[in-house]
Parts: structure tokens; C-alpha cells; sequence
């Protein structure tokens, strides 16, 4: 037989659970900041008032005046970071990498994903 010690009004159940303060937006971070303010001296538009006190709205201000992902003919294949974190882990677990994902992004994505130890 275990012994339940009771606490009351520790949880109370008229008291319900207290949802977190969502109210006030996340301020932007330094690094929004400065690569936003690049971005409005490149292409000439100035930032929107207040924006920098909001993240989410920043974000959003910096993904719509962002250059495009260049398209070529190597766009699809990972990066140099990713196949160095895939062979690190190829090297760990003593299993190769097959040689089909070094010509996908996604494909190694997924196999780094799947091999990633834990």
C-alpha cells in the first residue's frame, strides 16, 4: 500500500490551470535587427515604425524583402554543412552515407534525420 500525501489547495480545481501571458509580442532579436536594417539600406525602403518591437512582424517584414534562393543547376544539392554533419555521423555509427543523397538536399536531410544519434 503507497502512501498519497494530499496538499490542499495545491490543486484546486476550481483554479484550473493559468495560461501563460501571451499578450505582449516577443521583441525582435539583435540579429533581426541588424539583417533587417541591411536589407532596408540595399533596397532602399525604410522599416515600418515599431517593427523591431514585434519578432513575428519582423520576420515576416524580412521574408517578403529578402533576395530569392538562387535556382541553378546545383540549387537542389546539400550544403557543405550538411554533408559534413552527415559524414560525422556516418563516421560515428560506422554506416556510409548513400551516395544518392549527396545529390538531393531533401534526401539528406531526411537520412541525417533518421541517423542523427541521440
Amino acid at each position: 500500500m503507497s502512501f498519497q500525501p494530499t496538499f490542499p489547495g495545491l490543486f484546486s480545481p476550481a483554479q484550473g490551470a493559468q495560461p501563460v501571458q501571451t499578450d505582449a509580442p516577443l521583441p525582435a532579436t539583435e540579429k533581426q535587427i541588424a539583417y533587417a536594417t541591411t536589407l532596408a539600406a540595399k533596397s532602399g525602403d525604410p522599416l515600418p515604425d515599431g517593427i523591431t518591437a514585434d519578432r513575428a512582424a519582423l520576420s515576416k517584414w524580412i521574408d517578403a524583402h529578402k533576395a530569392p534562393a538562387p535556382q541553378g543547376r546545383f540549387s537542389d544539392y546539400p550544403s557543405s554543412k550538411q554533408v559534413a554533419f552527415a559524414e560525422r555521423i556516418a563516421r560515428l555509427k560506422r554506416n556510409p552515407v548513400p551516395p544518392e543523397c549527396f545529390k538531393d538536399r531533401a534526401l539528406m536531410s531526411r537520412w541525417i534525420d533518421s541517423n542523427k544519434p541521440r
